[in-house]
């Protein structure tokens, strides 16, 4: 299968004379956007980070009894990893993987939040769609599948986030599958709490009051 421009230049040779520092930081910075929280803010929703989980990701925005507002950061989190990996490929092409990892750590450990932010997988799930629309696919599959089997949040995003790497294996894009364990390692450590609570057998599911 052939490989996509993005894909082939992941972890392709930096130039001697190319610094990843300003790319990466580039990233990061679009990637700490905390829209969750700033949605919940301008409506009145009340402070994000004292409800539920304390996250700013949809899943507790949702728990502020907003569906729109939810939505409305699902893409727009997934829209800043889109925007970090387009816009560092399109004058650091060799970066792009390296972007794609900046801007899940700037959605889970934000700056301008004392580092403490999402679980990354709405950002995951954006770069992942740049980088290679087939493994999203797979991926987002995955996810669907283990939701309706588990109705558990945290195990289908979990379970997604694993597959990513293995697809792109699979599908001969080797260059990704690095920016893929490296995503996925960051998204397993956010969830270190809900791991936790399965092992216990205390994960809520699907409409419960925690996730």
């Amino acid at each position: 299968m052939r490989k996509s421009g993005l894909a082939a230049a992941a972890y392709g040779g930096y130039g001697a004379g190319v610094s990843i520092a300003l790319p990466l930081l580039a990233a990061y910075l679009l990637g700490s956007i905390p829209f969750g929280l700033i949605l919940t803010r301008l409506t009145g929703a009340g402070d994000l980070r004292a409800i539920g989980s304390g996250s700013i990701g949809a899943t507790n925005v949702l728990r502020t009894g907003r569906k729109d507002l939810a939505l409305a950061t699902v893409l727009l989190d997934a829209g800043k990893g889109i925007a970090a990996v387009l816009i560092i490929a399109r004058w650091w092409p060799d970066l792009a993987g390296l972007s794609a990892v900046g801007a899940v750590i700037g959605h889970c450990f934000p700056v301008w939040l004392r580092f403490k932010g999402g679980k990354g997988f709405a950002t995951a799930a954006g770069v992942c769609l740049v980088l290679s629309w087939q493994v999203m696919l797979i991926a987002a599959v995955v996810w669907a599948g283990v939701l309706a089997l588990s109705r558990i949040s945290s195990v289908s995003s979990m379970a997604a986030v694993v597959t990513a790497p293995v697809a792109a294996g699979l599908l001969g894009l080797s260059g990704l599958v690095p920016t893929f364990v490296a995503i996925m390692l960051i998204v397993l450590v956010q969830h270190r709490a809900n791991i936790a609570r399965l092992r216990a057998g205390t994960e809520p599911k699907v409409g419960g009051k925690k996730a």
